[in-house]
């Protein structure tokens, strides 16, 4: 899964993934590398627009028709995607390292994914593709999504080439294209789809563009085609000029077999390691439910506050531009705290908005304070955003965004302190794996949680659970203090 923001930028004197010294980039950036993080970026709008923002909250909402019922299914196609990543994620990336190229394989992802995101656009309540199928293409859509992330992860050495430094800048902007990408989507989808006919404003069509049909959930239906049109678009610079890695001259079979015996060799790296080990168990509890934050917080809006495609579509901008000032202040929190306590407040930050999150809706404030919208007149006269419980659920969203992208920069850099520097790839191999052995057991305990409270803030307790356990065994790693 894909996070909210820009990556930050590396405090002085860091070190990359692959433990070199990052040092000011001399030259500029050859054209593979631009159009890799071209096609990392394009990417990114699956994630924001199908799975958080646009079409998970209209299936939930209007396929599914109910969005506790909505909730619990998202949640288990979540984690069936997620346990299918997790028994084939590591073993592709080890055995594609084996073999050599990755094209080809991501020749294939991307020629399963394009058809199956157009597929969304028949995704209707009446006269349309039946909810099972619709489900077992967002299953396909998820598990696929997370190969690619592996075969395009592993090119990105060969993007950077040998210069110092180079890999991490190239990965920063890589975020930072799909947090722009994903944005401007979203502020087109908001300007061209869904505020025409709603508002009067100077500059917004006075009808949605291509002849939508909002009645029919055109604006919202629309988000797989775009989603499968900025994806296709931007791998085409990629294949045509990013290097590939060269054939080994194994077979699959072959290459399979070196892949088990490279992924015990990284298992074998824990040995030793003892607060390392303890921070990437942590971090798999605390990252299963950032992970479940992100893909669920977009039904939770849509259902407490019964928001329809204009807001959350606002929602998205909002919490993705936010996102950004996260990127910007994980360094800063990083270098006065040390990346251990900084990760530590950027969890408890999150768990202590998710927690005043749960106590919002339309009618009622942080639990105790209940609010009727007849007997209050509008804050402003806008389309969205009209009432006071609707603007504090939005702001606590907003702290949300820049918490949990400060914690994915800060975790970042919190392995590089604690791993030995040469072993620091190794490590982040384990790093990786960290973050999709589990990936599904976030959404598998909100589907349990929905089903048994049958309520969709009973859904996020386990969300809650797994931060607070994250928390509390960071404090059982030695290491990764303030440097003085």
């Amino acid at each position: 899964m894909s996070e909210f923001s820009a990556a930050a930028a590396v405090p002085q004197g860091e070190r990359g993934a692959e433990g070199e010294p990052i040092a000011p980039l001399k030259s500029s950036l050859p054209r593979g590398a631009l159009a890799w993080i071209l096609q990392q970026g394009a990417r990114d709008p699956y994630v924001i627009l199908i799975t958080i923002y646009i079409f998970s909250p209209y299936f939930s909402r209007v396929l599914v028709g109910d969005p506790v019922k909505g909730q619990a299914l998202i949640a288990n196609i979540s984690t069936t995607y997620g346990l299918l990543t997790a028994l084939t994620a590591p073993l592709l990336g080890a055995m594609i390292e084996q073999y050599g190229p990755r094209k080809p394989m991501l020749g294939i992802v991307l020629g399963v994914m394009v058809p199956a995101l157009l597929g969304l656009w028949w995704a209707m309540p009446a006269d349309g593709l039946p909810l099972v199928a619709v489900s077992a293409l967002l299953i396909v859509l998820g598990l696929v999504y997370n190969w690619g992330d592996v075969l395009s992860n592993s090119l990105l050495g060969r993007a950077a080439g040998a210069v110092p430094g180079r890999a991490a800048l190239i990965s920063g902007l890589g975020y930072a294209l799909a947090n722009g990408l994903s944005v401007a989507l979203l502020v087109f989808m908001l300007w061209g789809m869904v505020l025409p006919g709603q508002v009067d404003w100077p500059g917004v069509p006075h009808a949605p563009l291509f002849g939508l049909d909002a009645s029919k959930n055109e604006p919202s239906r629309i988000s797989g085609p775009l989603a499968a049109a900025v994806m296709l678009v931007g791998a085409i610079p990629f294949f045509l000029w990013t290097p590939d890695a060269a054939r080994t001259g194994r077979s699959w079979m072959a290459s399979m077999r070196a892949g088990i015996a490279m992924l015990r060799d990284i298992f074998a790296n824990l040995r030793g390691h003892r607060d390392v080990a303890t921070y990437l168990a942590a971090r798999m509890l605390y990252n299963d439910g950032m992970t479940a934050l992100l893909v669920f917080g977009g039904l939770l809006a849509a259902g407490l506050m019964g928001w329809g495609a204009l807001e959350m579509l606002a929602y998205g901008i909002s919490l993705s531009i936010f996102g950004v000032f996260g990127g910007l202040i994980a360094p800063w929190f990083d270098r006065t705290l040390g990346p251990r306590k900084a990760v530590q407040l950027e969890i408890a930050g999150s768990l202590l908005v998710l927690i005043a999150t749960l106590g919002m809706g339309r009618d009622k404030i942080l639990y105790f304070w209940s609010y009727d919208p007849a007997a209050h007149a509008p804050i402003w006269n806008g389309p969205l955003f009209r009432t006071a419980p609707e603007l504090i659920y939005l702001g606590l969203g907003l702290l949300i965004a820049v918490f949990v992208t400060a914690q994915y920069a800060s975790s970042r850099t919190l392995l590089i302190r604690l791993a030995p520097p040469e072993k620091t790839a190794a490590f982040f191999g384990l790093y990786a794996l960290s973050g999709t052995a589990t990936v599904w057991l976030g959404s598998l305990l909100v589907a349990l949680a929905t089903a048994i409270f049958k309520s969709q803030i009973g859904g996020f307790l386990p969300i809650a659970g797994l931060l607070l356990l994250g928390f509390l065994g960071l404090f059982l790693v030695k290491g990764g203090e303030r440097e003085t």
